[in-house]
């Protein structure tokens, strides 16, 4: 019988503990459903939307359910993104803390992604400490919802669960349908291929043919920055300072920024961040829409961020 066999079906999560739960309701996790392919993609978005928020401060999640459990995570998400700092400690080891902690997250979190209908909530305190998954998961998706709408989540991911009712009169359950993300509308039936950014297109062909739009950026980089006795030779390496950058949008847009206003010769990280972070601000002032560009990308190296901005001035500049 299914009552039986209840607990089998989180074998692949953390054990479950009929006391944990003996009075309420809880959603299991089938393991078929854990390894569902869309399952396996919308984890690894998260993580890599997590990651990428969280680049700046140095922090790397590799699971969901071992690395955000304990609020660090969650209170650095918040900051980031809604610009709220909570009073609370950075790193916390007991148990007892650790649920303090995520006590005054969620609270401000409830505020942020307008959740006071509890009955509507698939996450609490209890949930997210004890690594649910599927509680997680739903919270995740919820503050990508609300903070980030535009990240492209993968749509239509639907899992198995199993809902547990545990009572002193034995076990009920039942296995129901749990939707993670919502399926594509009909005015958003784009295939991946059309929505995606043309640089992450263009990063997944050949090498040869990558090179060789560089150099055709390289080029109409330096047809603008000639008069001003500049020359971009390593496209990966001389824009992350940012002082190429800021001279060549004042070139292209028409206007001259002022000295004052960036640091011509920096030297340290933080100056070369206020340098890219300026630059982008400009574009942004401008009417450019740049998806998913952070400063400390272009300040790291990394030439996906780097041919974003490029090909955005080159695509409206080149005709110049």
């Amino acid at each position: 019988m299914m009552e039986e066999n209840i607990f089998n079906y989180q074998k692949e999560e953390e054990p479950v503990e009929l006391e944990s739960f003996q009075g309420e309701k809880r959603k299991l996790i089938q393991p078929t459903s854990l390894k569902d392919p869309k399952l396996e993609k919308l984890k690894e978005a998260l993580v890599d939307w997590i990651n990428k928020t969280l680049k700046p401060e140095h922090i790397v999640v590799q699971s969901l359910e071992e690395d955000v459990y304990d609020g660090l995570v969650l209170h650095h998400l918040l900051s980031r993104l809604a610009d709220v700092h909570l009073n609370v400690e950075e790193i916390v080891l007991t148990s007892t803390a650790q649920i303090r902690k995520l006590e005054i997250i969620m609270e401000e979190l409830g505020k942020r992604l307008g959740t006071q209908d509890s009955s509507q909530i698939k996450w609490n305190v209890k949930l997210i400490h004890n690594k649910d998954l599927l509680a997680t998961l739903h919270l995740l998706v919820a503050m990508v919802r609300c903070f980030q709408p535009e990240l492209d989540l993968p749509s239509d991911v639907k899992i198995e669960v199993v809902v547990v009712e545990v009572s002193k009169s034995g076990i009920k359950s039942d296995v129901q349908v749990e939707i993670l993300t919502e399926g594509s509308s009909d005015t958003d039936s784009l295939s991946n291929t059309e929505r995606e950014d043309p640089i992450e297109q263009l990063l997944k062909l050949e090498a040869h043919k990558v090179n060789t739009v560089k150099k055709a950026l390289v080029h109409f980089v330096n047809q603008h920055i000639s008069s001003l006795g500049l020359q971009v030779i390593d496209m990966d390496k001389q824009f992350a300072d940012g002082v190429i950058l800021l001279l060549l949008i004042g070139q292209l847009e028409g206007f001259f920024i002022p000295l004052f206003d960036f640091n011509l010769t920096p030297v340290s990280d933080s100056e070369m961040l206020h340098n890219v972070t300026l630059a982008l601000d400009l574009l942004k002032d401008t009417g450019f829409q740049l998806s998913n560009v952070d400063p400390q990308d272009i300040v790291s190296l990394d030439t996906t961020a780097t041919l974003k901005v490029l090909y955005a001035l080159f695509n409206k500049h080149k005709g110049k």
